[in-house]
């Protein structure tokens, strides 16, 4: 259980990482930001990468609860697909695509922990929803579920690469819908696409 100075270390950290990327913000930096004295920054956390650590074992168990929680108010695996995209878009418009390329290259132990999530957590729900949609009729009964799996993800791996996707042309969150997108159409039925523009009609309409 953090503290509510921790909090509010963690709160200023995320702000500043998700705006500038880890490798430019240094603990002055977020002492500043929060108007605190680096000595009490220190205090709570060891140093930059005990920081980074705890903050991004938060923010991975925090979209952990909010992917259940989609799940579980979802009607199909169509209405999940597309409201995890919702959430994704939403979530990546807010980062700074160097974020990802900074912790692969500076912070290693901690990009472990995001590749985990990926590769056991995200992987898990996937094929989990491809397994739904087949019971539903929604997705075609003959699919690899493993194989899509793991194409959904490197999809979203790839679509972190700043070297890939500039971030000067292109924003994280739209290359996370247009992606999923083409996923989503590729694995449906003829009463998957139906339910597809359904929701995409209702969403235009809103």
């Amino acid at each position: 259980m953090e503290t509510d100075y921790q909090n509010k270390i963690l709160i200023g950290a995320k702000e500043l990482f998700f705006k500038y990327g880890v490798k430019r913000v240094t603990m002055d930096d977020i002492a500043r930001h929060i108007g605190m004295s680096k000595k009490t920054v220190y205090h709570n956390f060891n140093n930059k990468e005990d920081l980074i650590r705890t903050l991004f074992t938060h923010n991975l168990e925090q979209n952990k609860q909010q992917f259940e929680s989609i799940s579980n108010k979802s009607n199909n695996s169509i209405q999940e697909i597309i409201m995890l995209m919702e959430h994704l878009a939403e979530m990546f418009s807010k980062i700074n695509p160097h974020i990802f390329y900074d912790l692969q290259k500076y912070h290693l132990e901690i990009w472990k922990l995001f590749k985990e999530f990926k590769e056991n957590f995200l992987f898990q729900k996937i094929v989990m929803n491809l397994e739904k949609g087949i019971e539903e009729g929604l997705y075609r009964p003959n699919i690899n579920k493993v194989i899509l799996a793991k194409m959904r993800i490197e999809q979203t791996e790839m679509a972190l690469n700043p070297m890939l996707f500039l971030p000067e042309e292109y924003k994280i969150g739209e290359i996370q819908v247009a992606l999923l997108d083409h996923f989503l159409h590729g694995i449906a039925t003829l009463k998957g696409h139906k339910l597809i523009n359904k929701y995409r009609q209702i969403n235009e309409d809103e």
